[in-house]
């Protein structure tokens, strides 16, 4: 039903675009040959608007991973450099910030750990929203800031390295399905104390889940119905034990691509000192405005990254 209700979702999206687009050409006909400006500027407006609900859908298209529409857990933590990276720490913290609130996104604070002078060295938020995390994990790895310090007299350049860490926050509602079909079931005697009733009749049961090998058994009831209602309760566990830990997996190789928090594994530089540039390293995506950048306007570098991903993740840059 929650797949459902997400390609009902999706649909409706489309069906409105259409509607926009549909809407638009008609103004365009009734206005034909009307050169008054606020009719021209209706006109504009309407297909900013198209264009940007558009660009929109764009991205989303691109979003098909499992767990791309899920909230994102995000943390961010200051590499070596004392109040320098703690500061840089607490400026990426408002970038995602800033990012999350145009998105119309909720951010809550899990935990913070503040810097000894200024700034963040560690902190940790939610981001709730839709493709909150598809969106997000574009920002997995080192970032680089270079820049004039405020925190040194003699005014000279540092650079600074914090890392980010991007997970999805996944539901703890895992369905265990057990198909018959799936299923081994034995009878036997059972081995253990219980008087003459358990050891001469077969009520222990062996249970074995043929697809993942798992073998469970119960023999400690008398009645092979307990038995095997015991035994489907420790399969089910042990079943739903196998799909967190695929889960954890699936999280875990996000960290792969991280790297140590230093030279040489940054996956984007912000460069304020000698000239101003924001520059992915993956993607080749640059842009020069970076308190655009720093105010939480990091699109184009997450489009940049999704055809990057798309692609086949050619070499660096």
């Amino acid at each position: 039903m929650s797949r459902l209700t997400l390609l009902k979702k999706s649909l409706q999206k489309w069906e409105n675009i259409q509607k926009e687009i549909d809407d638009a050409r008609t103004l365009r006909e009734l206005l034909a040959g009307d050169n008054d400006e606020n009719a021209l500027k209706e006109i504009e407006l309407s297909e900013a608007k198209i264009l940007k609900d558009f660009r929109a859908l764009e991205i989303e298209a691109k979003l098909s991973g499992e767990h791309d529409i899920s909230n994102a857990i995000v943390s961010i933590h200051a590499g070596a450099g004392g109040t320098e990276s703690c500061d840089w720490a607490d400026m990426l913290l408002r970038l995602y910030v800033r990012w999350s609130e145009r998105k119309g996104f909720k951010v809550n604070m899990t935990d913070i750990l503040p810097g000894d002078e200024a700034g963040t060295k560690s902190v940790t938020f939610v981001v709730s929203g839709e493709y909150a995390y598809g969106l997000l994990q574009s920002e997995l790895g080192v970032h680089r800031l270079v820049r004039v310090s405020p925190f040194d007299a003699n005014k000279r350049r540092h650079t600074s390295f914090a890392s980010v860490d991007v997970i999805p926050e996944i539901e703890d509602d895992v369905e265990i399905k057990i198909e018959d079909k799936d299923l081994r079931i034995d009878t036997y005697r059972s081995s253990g104390a219980g008087g003459q009733h358990v050891n001469k009749t077969e009520s222990a049961i062996r249970i074995t889940h043929l697809p993942t090998g798992i073998v469970v058994a119960c023999q400690i009831e008398r009645s092979q119905m307990k038995n095997r209602a015991t035994a489907f309760k420790l399969l089910r566990a042990q079943l739903y034990e196998l799909e967190q830990d695929k889960k954890r997996q699936s999280v875990e190789k996000h960290y792969d691509e991280k790297g140590s928090i230093a030279w040489g594994n940054q996956i984007r530089s912000y460069v304020f000192m000698p000239y101003q540039l924001v520059k992915d390293h993956r993607t080749g995506a640059e842009v020069p405005q970076v308190d655009l950048v720093m105010d939480g306007e990091i699109d184009a570098f997450i489009e940049a990254f999704l055809d990057w991903k798309l692609a086949g993740k050619p070499k660096r840059q």
